[in-house]
């Protein structure tokens, strides 16, 4: 179904209006040589964070349908947490929790709504502190201001694709390309001319890609184009002896991807010139799937092609970028007193149970991919098991740049497990809540526990449970609860819940009241 394969990837190579700005992104500044004056006892930390990456696109992760060559370098020279999860399953409140090192409730951003008060406690505020030179560069999602940053630059909002207006102390500065490359660009820019020599730096290089609309980079345009995709098993699940949260949600491939999610019709904040570009590139696809007149099974599987050929495509401009960002490192002599971190705010839907997005506390938008390479400290090529979330980043981050960890943050320093040893105590459970109901793709409220075994969920406000073997029925097709063999095993898991909502100060009424019904 695609056109000719020049002719398409040269007109979405112009789609930013002047092939010249999108070039800047493939060409890595001059560097000055030079290493980290402070020290290997203070480390730089580069945070490299992307937007519903979901693991199972890592090849390091085993991805069956593409691979990541950079991501992959930092699995190689560092470590890979095979369990990190994260605390509530949305991008703003993600957000909150690794800047705070507190659950939702506790740093006032349960869901995509509220806005994040720049005046508590956040790690890089900390950081400067404690000496660090602070910056983050392109998407924050939180609305108010970014504090406790040296330099900033970020995207407005969920910021789009192309040619992104960037909110800065000055002013919003517009630029012309492609996001991906213009976030790597600024972050180069600032780590050869902005940054204090004098200082170790934290840089928060944060990316949109892959979020939704999926439109792909210049150089990536025809990828997967000659190949299908492997189907993920349970892309036809009808959801049954599941209760009434999987079955009424609404982000389902079949039937709640839109015809601009598709490309049936182009971006709205394109110009004349950048329409017709856009319409040189996908009318022809678009014309053979009118024609086809598919139905039933074979349009969901179209849909899922042309989904997640467009999810990938992003991917890879993301792992193009990581590659830059390593390189400079190590051109400029940085790269063995810098620890490299790569994540993301949570996992995404890739088509399994027949969905797109994130939300549900199920395993794919749970996990959350973290890599770290520390030269020097962390062997190489490890894998860690041990139950970690993103409550734990803030503290870690801390951790590494020998400050001190407040109290009152809720997570614990992996920096231990980045050095190869597990400390007395670690925890043997994760708590998850999720509060963005009603909203987009109207996922219910609900809160749970996972262990390295089980998982078990509550749907309060149906007051629904579902339990779920996770070595039995890893992909979490049969719910077990109610099942007699199960009793036990349930009756320690609710206390365990009980516990986690104890330990975290968990608030019986929700900070985001139901509306009336």
């Amino acid at each position: 179904m695609s056109l000719r394969k020049t002719s398409r990837r040269d007109a979405i190579r112009t789609l930013a209006l002047g092939g010249a700005a999108l070039a800047l992104g493939n060409t890595l500044p001059g560097c000055s040589s030079g290493k980290a004056p402070a020290g290997r006892g203070t480390p730089n930390i580069l945070f490299v964070f992307t937007d519903d990456h979901a693991a199972q696109a890592i090849s390091a992760y085993g991805s069956r349908i593409n691979r990541t060559p950079n991501i992959d370098r930092l699995a190689d020279g560092g470590i890979l947490f095979r369990n990190c999860f994260c605390t509530n399953s949305i991008c703003a409140p993600s957000r909150a929790v690794i800047l705070t090192g507190k659950h939702s409730h506790l740093n006032g951003v349960p869901t995509n709504r509220e806005t994040f008060d720049g005046a508590q406690q956040t790690f890089p505020k900390l950081m400067r502190q404690a000496g660090y030179q602070t910056a983050v560069i392109g998407k924050w999602h939180l609305k108010s201001e970014p504090t406790g940053f040296d330099y900033w630059e970020v995207l407005r909002g969920q910021g789009p694709y192309y040619n992104p207006k960037m909110r800065t102390t000055g002013g919003e500065v517009q630029h012309t390309g492609y996001t991906t490359d213009i976030i790597t660009d600024l972050s180069l820019q600032w780590l050869e001319h902005g940054r204090d020599r004098n200082k170790p730096f934290m840089l928060m290089c944060q990316h949109k890609a892959p979020h939704r609309w999926w439109e792909p980079g210049p150089e990536h345009i025809d990828d997967f184009d000659d190949r299908a995709i492997p189907e993920p098993p349970s892309l036809f699940d009808n959801y049954e002896g599941r209760g009434t949260a999987a079955r009424t949600q609404e982000m389902t491939v079949e039937k709640h991807l839109n015809r601009r999610d598709l490309k049936l019709e182009p971006p709205r904040d394109f110009t004349e010139e950048q329409l017709g570009r856009w319409h040189e590139a996908y009318d022809g696809e678009n014309e053979k799937f009118n024609e086809a007149h598919l139905e039933g099974d074979d349009l969901l599987r179209w849909k899922y092609q042309r989904y997640i050929k467009d999810y990938l495509r992003c991917v890879q401009s993301v792992d193009d970028n990581l590659g830059r960002m390593l390189d400079y490192l190590e051109q400029a002599g940085l790269a063995d007193n810098t620890v490299v971190v790569y994540s993301s705010d949570q996992g995404f839907y890739l088509g399994e149970h027949g969905w797109f997005d994130k939300r549900f506390m199920y395993e794919e938008s749970l996990r959350m991919p973290l890599l770290v390479r520390w030269p020097g400290v962390a062997k190489a090529g490890v894998e860690n098991t041990d139950l970690v979330q993103n409550l734990d980043f803030a503290e870690t981050f801390l951790d590494i740049a020998g400050a001190a960890v407040p109290g009152d943050m809720q997570g614990r320093s992996l920096k231990g497990l980045i050095q190869g040893r597990t400390p007395p105590g670690w925890r043997k459970s994760i708590y998850y809540h999720y509060y963005e109901y009603p909203a987009v793709h109207m996922v219910r409220r609900h809160y749970g526990v996972r262990t390295e075994r089980y998982k078990l969920i509550h749907f309060y406000n149906l007051d629904e449970w579902e339990l779920y073997d996770l070595q039995r029925d890893p992909q979490e097709m049969r719910n077990l609860y109610g099942n007699p063999f199960y009793e036990e095993i349930t009756g320690e898991l609710k206390q365990e819940l009980a516990g986690l909502r104890r330990k975290y100060a968990v608030p019986e009424e929700d900070p985001v009241p139901l509306p009336e019904q």
